[in-house]
């Protein structure tokens, strides 16, 4: 099952974080997130809404995770985040951004910074879908 096409992009330098961005559509789905994946390539990321604090439990690789507010404004960015980790809850963040670790490297994304969240991405199936 595919979701709808989504990219993320970073508005001051034009730069495409992510051409294949999904968004889980069930609370089971935002649950499991990326857990027991292999990895996440790059190019792709999970938009978990409705969400201000993740953990890292069962998890095989490091991410970069970006805390949003409702406007998509950044509120806390957790860069090379391991497994095993916990990242508490996030005041006023309303979703997050799991990225490959190394994403937002060189970004300099600071509190308020605005991110794009646009149609026209590469459709990806769901993160709660098994792998094929």
């Amino acid at each position: 099952m595919a979701d709808r096409a989504l990219r993320l992009v970073h508005p001051p330098t034009g730069r495409v974080l992510a051409d294949r961005l999904r968004v889980p559509r069930t609370f089971v789905g935002r649950g499991l997130g990326l857990m027991f994946r292999r990895d996440l390539p790059a190019g792709e990321g999970v938009w978990i809404t409705h969400c201000n604090g993740i953990h890292m439990f069962f998890m095989r690789f490091p991410i970069d995770a970006v805390f949003m507010d409702r406007r998509l404004r950044v509120v806390r960015v957790c860069a090379g985040l391991r497994p095993w980790r916990v990242v508490p809850l996030v005041l006023r963040a309303h979703s997050v951004l799991e990225l490959p670790a190394g994403t937002v490297a060189g970004l300099d994304l600071e509190r308020g910074q605005p991110l794009s969240i646009e149609p026209g991405g590469l459709d990806a199936p769901s993160p709660s879908d098994p792998p094929p």
